[in-house]
C-alpha cells in the first residue's frame, strides 16, 4: 500500500551503470548490530512486523533506484522490492511510507514506521539503530558540471556545494575537516531535484550525493555532468530498525540472506541495472 508522508519531489530514475564503485566489492564489511541488550524499553512498547504481522518501510521517494515514484505513479524501487520479498516470505503485510529524511527518526521512534529501509548508510549511525547485515556498498561522491574546469575536491575551495539536509552527504562532507574548511559554504537542501537545478543555474558549484543518484543526474543530462574521482567517503547499506529491536532485526536478516543465496536478491537487483543499481555492490552475494 502507497502512503505519502511527505511533499519533497521526485529526482527521478537512478542511471546507468557506468562508473562502478572501484572496491574491489568481494562482501560487505562489518555486520549488524548484535544487540546490545535484550531490547530498549522503547523497543518493547513498539510492534515490530514479526509481532503486528506488518512491515511499514520508511523510505525517500527521492532515492532511486532504492526508492521512487514509478512512470504508473507507484512506489518502486530496489529496496521497496526487498522488503515485499521478505513481508511476503514471512507472511507479513507491508506498507511503504514516503516520508521527510530529516524526520526518519521521530517516525520510527513513535512506531508509525517500524524499519527505515531505502539506501540508509549504517557508518556513524551504529549506536542509533539496530541494524540488519549491510547489504549493499555505497560512496558520497561529488558532481559538477562538465565544462566548469573543476577536475578534484581541492578545486572546489572558496565555492559553494549542495548536499541533502541530514544525509550521509553530509556527515561525509563534515567528516572530511580539511575539505569543509576550504568550501565557501556548505548548502543544504530538502531533496536533490532543487540541488542539481541549482547547479544547472550556477547557484551552487557542485553536488554531494549518492552514485546512484548521480548516476542519474549524467545518463540524463546530456553530458552536462561529471563525477570527481575522489569519493568523499565508502559505505555500506542496512536496514535501520528501532534500537533494540533484534527480534524485527533476525526475522529480516534471516530472510535477507536465504534471497542472497538463491538468487532472489540478484533477480531483483537485475530489474533496477538501468536505473543506476550496480551488481557488484550487492555485498552478500557470493561472489
Amino acid at each position: 500500500m502507497n502512503t505519502d508522508m511527505s511533499r519533497r519531489q521526485f529526482v527521478g530514475l537512478a542511471g546507468s551503470l557506468a562508473t562502478v564503485l572501484g572496491l574491489g566489492l568481494v562482501g560487505c564489511g562489518g555486520g549488524a548490530d548484535k544487540g546490545s541488550a535484550a531490547g530498549s524499553a522503547a523497543a518493547k512498547d513498539v510492534k515490530g512486523a514479526a509481532e503486528s504481522k506488518k512491515l511499514v518501510v520508511g523510505f525517500d521517494k527521492s532515492y532511486p533506484p532504492y526508492g521512487f515514484v514509478g512512470d504508473d505513479g507507484e512506489y518502486t524501487g530496489f529496496d521497496l522490492d526487498l522488503a515485499k520479498a521478505v513481508a511476503d516470505k514471512q507472511g507479513w503485510e507491508v506498507d511503504y511510507e514516503a516520508i521527510d529524511w530529516d524526520a526518519k527518526d521521530t517516525l520510527l521512534n513513535s512506531g508509525a514506521i517500524n524499519c527505515i529501509w531505502n539506501g540508509f548508510t549504517m557508518e556513524g549511525r551504529e549506536d542509533d539503530y539496530t541494524f540488519s547485515e549491510p547489504y549493499m556498498l555505497n560512496e558520497q561522491v561529488v558532481v559538477v558540471k562538465a565544462d566548469s574546469g573543476i577536475t578534484s575536491l581541492a578545486d572546489l575551495a572558496g565555492k559553494s556545494v549542495m548536499a541533502q539536509a541530514a544525509s550521509s552527504a553530509v556527515d561525509a562532507i563534515n567528516e572530511n575537516e580539511d575539505f569543509k574548511a576550504s568550501l565557501k559554504e556548505v548548502v543544504e537542501l530538502g531533496d536533490y531535484n532543487m540541488g542539481f537545478m541549482d547547479l544547472a543555474q550556477g547557484t551552487v558549484d557542485a553536488v554531494a550525493a549518492d552514485l546512484g543518484v548521480a548516476q542519474y543526474q549524467i545518463a540524463n543530462n546530456d553530458g552536462d555532468y561529471v563525477i570527481l574521482d575522489e569519493p568523499l567517503s565508502t559505505e555500506q547499506y542496512a536496514i535501520g530498525f528501532l534500537k533494540g529491536n533484534t527480534e524485527l532485526r533476525d526475522a529480516v536478516n534471516a530472510e535477507l540472506l536465504k534471497m542472497a543465496e538463491d538468487g532472489t536478491m540478484l533477480e531483483i537487483a537485475q530489474k533496477y541495472v538501468d536505473q543506476g543499481l550496480v551488481l557488484d555492490s550487492l555485498c552478500l552475494i557470493k561472489k
